[in-house]
């Protein structure tokens, strides 16, 4: 009774903004809210113009934005630019990392080339190069071991003695998987010369 009651009868606000809509509003009568501040309107103002109308429009901008930064990070990789580089690259520990490995001769970086031969000397069907190629196998990656230990031991002395109070989570093993590449395919590219100090 008086749910059926409620539903028939309009409440005095629809009553309001109904008559509001037929009738205009004389420009003398309050308008029934504060004005905003001249800040708050000009950001909504500034806000309606960047706020694209379609999603079209949004993804459109999305990727140039996306293709943009792409761009600025592969100028960085190549200038060795702090500002673009990624994540992973970033700060002065990794920094002293990359000059410490590019700096110095490392087995692992003649790795792939080394591989290529070795698997070349194992396909031909003379036993004697098949033995030999099995024995350099071994010896490269046993050279390879050897020396990636002393290096990650001379580096983790260096980074202790250089950033005390630095994070260096990982920054050992960076400076191994740096070392599997070849100096001209490294990225960012080598800042320093073989043989200089870091």
């Amino acid at each position: 009774m008086f749910r059926s009651r409620a539903k028939t009868e309009k409440s005095p606000t629809d009553q309001v903004t109904a008559d509001s809509s037929q009738h205009p509003r004389d420009p003398e009568a309050p308008k029934g809210r504060p004005t905003p501040k001249r800040s708050e309107a000009q950001s909504q103002r500034r806000r309606a113009a960047t706020t694209p109308l379609d999603r079209k429009a949004a993804m459109k901008r999305q990727r140039e934005a996306r293709r943009a930064d792409l761009a600025r990070q592969r100028e960085a990789l190549a200038s060795g630019d702090e500002r673009y580089l990624p994540v992973r690259d970033k700060g002065p520990v990794r920094r002293f990392v990359r000059d410490f490995v590019d700096s110095r001769f490392c087995v692992a970086e003649f790795f792939l080339p080394m591989a290529v031969v070795i698997l070349i000397a194992s396909m031909v069907r003379v036993g004697q190069l098949q033995n030999i190629a099995l024995l350099l196998w071994l010896g490269v990656i046993v050279m390879i071991l050897v020396d990636s230990a002393g290096l990650a031991m001379r580096l983790k002395k260096q980074l202790r003695e250089r950033f005390p109070d630095e994070p260096k989570r990982g920054a050992v093993a960076y400076g191994l998987m740096r070392t599997l590449q070849m100096r001209r395919l490294r990225l960012p590219k080598p800042q320093v010369k073989r043989g200089e100090r870091p």
